[in-house]
């Protein structure tokens, strides 16, 4: 494995932020949720054990469907607290809208120590003590300020309103608790889902990549500074109003948000959740940065992008429907009757990603 083949398969693989069948007992859920079947049959479409973006539920008795969603950024928070906040925010609201929703309403909730104590904001926060001259004492107090002003400013710019949540100062870890919940409105027929559907399915992106947000580096031990994904609000707003419009269509057979691990992650877990492969040309992305690798292409965490995937004939259709909103896309790729993903640039293989990696590969990424 070459370095980002090990950073994205280790996001896949092992870090539970994809893996949380790991830690939580789905079993507990299932049994629970096959209650429902008997008193609203058919009241959930999309559950906790589906492995998609956001669960999907029909409130019984109405036809009204709605998606929602629960996104938590806390690490972030201790270098950024403004934009880890806002990009939670926004990342929970792409969750509902790859369903096929438009998000409307917002819970959070935030636990910190106590008002007066102070915390360290920046690179250094994770230490304890500020060693780079770069960061910021302040009180929790002040810090919390930011991270609602964040969630604020996101939702403002999203049309997404804050109906209640919860606070505690009863945390003594140097990481807070910042937590959204997004509920949202389906708008298409019946839910999107994330797993891919057929071999030669178009993969197009909406939306530019820039070379922000390393979070997943810094979890696979690969870079020693976490610098998380700048909040980009009025790009959100463009990205999600130009994906609505691509529903419209009612020609999109898949979607996915990027959050975690970027499009790499994204991708991936489309072919593997559907049982198939992709192919991914990375130049064929749109960035934001003049100076941008492959690497950072494939596995940076930039925010206001999605991924849907259509077939052949109708990809002008869906792409002018993207551009009426002023939204940027491209065709970047198409699925595969393969069992892996593969990621090319100019022709040049970068990182080669299997849906099931070998005993071998795995030793290596838990070494």
């Amino acid at each position: 494995m070459n370095t980002v083949e090990k950073a994205l398969m280790h996001a896949l693989f092992v870090h539970l932020h994809h893996n949380i069948d790991k830690a939580i007992d789905f079993s507990l859920f299932k049994q629970l949720n096959q209650k429902i079947e008997t008193m609203w049959p058919g009241a959930v479409l999309v559950g906790p054990d589906a492995n998609d973006d956001a669960a999907v539920v029909n409130i019984p008795g109405t036809d009204c469907f709605i998606a929602a969603k629960m996104e938590s950024h806390c690490s972030p928070s201790v270098p950024r607290p403004y934009d880890a906040a806002a990009t939670g925010a926004g990342g929970a609201m792409r969750d509902v809208v790859a369903m096929g929703a438009r998000p409307l309403f917002l819970l959070d909730f935030i636990g910190t120590r106590p008002l007066e104590q102070e915390v360290i904001v920046g690179p250094c926060g994770f230490d304890g003590q500020c060693t780079c001259g770069k960061c910021e004492i302040m009180t929790s107090q002040d810090r919390i300020n930011l991270m609602l002003k964040g969630m604020a400013d996101m939702c403002e710019t999203m049309g997404v309103f804050v109906v209640g949540g919860g606070f505690s100062t009863s945390f003594s870890d140097i990481v807070p608790a910042v937590v959204v919940a997004v509920i949202g409105q389906q708008v298409t027929e019946r839910p999107l889902t994330k797993p891919a559907k057929s071999p030669g399915d178009r993969i197009i992106i909406i939306g530019e990549t820039g070379t922000d947000g390393n979070d997943t580096l810094y979890r696979a031990g690969l870079v020693d500074v976490m610098q998380p994904a700048l909040a980009l609000f009025a790009e959100e707003r463009t990205t999600m109003e130009a994906t609505l419009a691509a529903f419209a269509t009612g020609k999109i057979k898949a979607c996915s948000d990027l959050g975690a691990a970027g499009i790499g992650a994204a991708v991936c877990e489309s072919a593997r959740f559907g049982g198939l492969g992709a192919r991914v040309e990375l130049d064929r992305v749109p960035v934001k940065a003049a100076e941008i690798t492959p690497e950072e292409i494939l596995i940076c965490e930039t925010q206001a992008r999605m991924l849907v995937q259509v077939e052949p004939q109708h990809v002008d259709e869906v792409l002018a429907a993207v551009k009426a909103q002023n939204g940027i896309a491209a065709v970047i790729g198409e699925i595969t009757d393969r069992d892996y993903s593969v990621f090319e640039y100019k022709g040049q293989i970068i990182a080669t990603i299997p849906n099931q990696p070998s005993e071998q590969q795995m030793a290596e990424l838990m070494a």
